[in-house]
């Protein structure tokens, strides 16, 4: 490879490279060959372009294989809460974390919950999946999400999004035989999920994504 040629390499890999984040970071710094090197980038892009889109029900007016209504979940500070009690209004489910480049989407999240708090539900979900982002027991996440966004609305006990331990409201969110047609789980912290007010699953928007994007804002109107 020419010397000129090289120099332009080696420099737009550092410049990707400063840019990636979470586990693609970490083995695109210990690849050698520059091929492998081109690979892994073109399979990072397709990565991050599919985190960018935002999955739509194709049937929006099509009742749920099984009931959203019927799911449940506890308050961070353990009080169970059914999700019967939100009929007539949409719901926005988030994973959320304390220690994420996302993070700063909590005072959006709390901003558009004052907008729409007459039709509009938010839930966040602390979780600790990715990266061991959200490390704090319940009073250090009440605390900080308080102290430093204001939070006011509701935000669940921590637990699991993914895998064999997952919270039965994702286990409904991410399994298309429950919710009628998306089998997308959370890839990172702040991924959302919007449910309308029959209790269907609108929509699921990435974790990269405001949640004061005009494409989630316009399905709250």
């Amino acid at each position: 490879m020419p010397l000129r040629a090289w120099c332009i390499y080696r420099i737009s890999c550092a410049r990707v490279c400063s840019k990636l984040s979470g586990l693609w970071a970490v083995p695109f710094k210990l690849i050698n060959s520059p091929m492998m090197r081109l690979v892994y980038l073109f399979a990072y892009v397709f990565w991050l372009s599919a985190c960018r889109s935002v999955v739509r029900n194709p049937q929006p007016t099509q009742a749920p294989p099984t009931d959203f209504y019927g799911l449940s979940f506890e308050s961070l500070e353990g009080q169970p809460i059914s999700m019967a009690q939100f009929k007539g209004k949409k719901v926005l489910i988030v994973n959320t974390a304390s220690k994420c480049g996302h993070t700063i989407q909590l005072e959006a999240l709390e901003n558009l919950y004052k907008t729409y708090a007459s039709s509009l539900v938010v839930i966040g979900f602390p979780c600790n999946q990715f990266m061991g982002q959200e490390p704090g027991n319940a009073a250090q996440i009440r605390e900080f999400c308080q102290r430093n966004y204001g939070v006011t609305f509701l935000i669940a006990k921590k637990a699991d999004v993914k895998g064999s331990g997952q919270q039965p409201v994702f286990q409904w969110l991410c399994d298309a035989k429950k919710n009628g047609w998306n089998s997308q789980s959370p890839e990172w912290n702040f991924s959302k999920y919007l449910v309308d007010e029959q209790g269907r699953l609108l929509a699921k928007f990435p974790s990269r994504m405001s949640p004061i994007d005009p494409a989630l804002v316009d399905l709250l109107k």
